[in-house]
């Protein structure tokens, strides 16, 4: 008997401007505080205002634009509040994925997670913190998916594109800083890691986003930042 034919939903309009709109929000091509126009967006992806609507309704339950009544619907501004808050489920998230993931992890999951570090060192040391920044991203989820948890992983990925916008938006003023400290606590993890140490590697993450924390929150006071 030949196999059935593989089947895939077709794309709707509203998904082709919901991926376009979310991916611009997140890599900064539509910047906090932007006002989006509905006309615009519909003109620009030709299809109708209805979804364009289903997408930006999608985008809110996200967090990640704003509508307010008579004012309009802009881009969600990257505030004071929202880094405290994405740090506190980064935190949350990831000692508990990370707890389950030193007990479940295999010797080949190690070896995996060690090429990975190493990818991220030789990033660092060539000078390209951009490409560090995005394999930094693939070492927490790697690290959520040997949990076992698809409910916190899938938690996990939404909290990070929320810390992707933080970092974009502070590159130059945080990340760069951060990155050479933040290396040294990846190293600390792996080696957590392999030796299974769940206390350990649960206290590493606690202060892995705690200083993530303070290093923005220093910067904002610096800057004489007052958003809340």
């Amino acid at each position: 008997m030949s196999p059935a034919p593989v089947t895939t939903r077709p794309v709707t309009k509203q998904q082709i401007a919901y991926t376009a709109l979310r991916d611009a929000i997140i890599h900064g091509k539509l910047a906090p505080g932007e006002r989006i126009v509905i006309d615009d967006l519909a003109r620009r992806f030709d299809v109708s205002i209805i979804p364009v609507r289903e997408a930006l309704r999608l985008l809110e339950s996200e967090g990640l634009i704003v509508s307010v009544a008579h004012t309009g619907t802009s881009v969600a501004p990257v505030s004071r509040q929202l880094i405290v808050e994405v740090f506190a489920l980064l935190e949350g998230l990831e000692t508990v994925s990370a707890r389950a993931a030193a007990v479940a992890a295999s010797a080949e999951d190690i070896v995996e997670l060690e090429a990975l570090v190493k990818r991220m060192d030789r990033a660092l040391a060539n000078g390209r913190p951009g490409a560090w920044a995005e394999l930094n991203t693939e070492f927490h989820l790697a690290i959520s998916r040997l949990s076992g948890m698809p409910m916190v992983d899938q938690m996990l990925r939404r909290a990070l594109d929320h810390w992707d916008r933080v970092r974009r938006f502070f590159f130059n003023g945080v990340f760069t800083r951060r990155a050479e400290s933040a290396q040294r606590e990846h190293h600390r993890i792996l080696a957590q890691l392999r030796s299974a140490d769940v206390d350990g590697i649960e206290a590493t993450l606690r202060a892995h986003n705690r200083q993530a924390l303070r290093a923005y929150l220093d910067y904002l006071d610096r800057a004489g930042d007052k958003r809340r």
